[in-house]
């Protein structure tokens, strides 16, 4: 097995432990990542392997994971006013980019701010280290973003999560312990 199928299969084993990508999401991240010298047909096979040993996690996880309790936090925060994204693109500037897009479908007397995780933070989630959230609001206000991060941090902790936050309105949310379980989409 050559680096570039170590890389590979890591990158299908973060996808499937996720619980964002079915069978084919995964298979479509194969297409756009493979390269040549790779062992292709090892790694198409590895995508079901992967989802079985998912599968058999799942049974012994507990009713309520942190994933579901993120989930509820979400929930709140969009109910609240806050755009409230999971897995936001890749990075910070699509994650935003996400945000303006569902800003721009709401309305902006709806929203007093966003929150977000972008696939860059999901992977250091799924990789036990911890989840980052970015936020802010919508007049670059640092009164207003830091009353934003104070809202979002309650409501994590409200949901029994423990936030590191210095205050900072430059400075992200950190969940430290999240243990990442979310279930396959049923």
């Amino acid at each position: 097995m050559n680096d570039t199928d170590k890389y590979i299969l890591d990158v299908i084993k973060t996808c499937v432990w996720s619980g964002f990508y079915d069978s084919d999401d995964v298979h479509q991240v194969i297409d756009d990542i493979l390269e040549d010298g790779a062992d292709e047909a090892m790694l198409r096979s590895a995508v079901s392997r992967e989802f079985e040993k998912k599968a058999i996690a799942e049974d012994t996880w507990p009713d309520e994971t942190d994933c579901d309790r993120l989930d509820q936090a979400f929930q709140t925060m969009n109910s609240s006013g806050i755009i409230a994204l999971q897995n936001a693109g890749y990075t910070m500037s699509d994650g935003l980019d996400d945000v303006g897009e569902v800003l721009h479908e709401r309305g902006r007397d709806n929203v007093k701010g966003y929150c977000f995780y972008h696939g860059q933070d999901l992977e250091r989630a799924v990789a036990g280290t911890g989840l980052m959230l970015a936020f802010g609001d919508l007049d670059t206000d640092p009164a207003q973003k830091t009353s934003i991060g104070n809202t979002i941090k309650d409501i994590l902790e409200s949901k029994g999560f423990v936030v590191e936050w210095n205050g900072d309105p430059e400075s992200r949310l950190n969940i430290p312990e999240l243990d990442w379980k979310r279930r396959r989409s049923v």
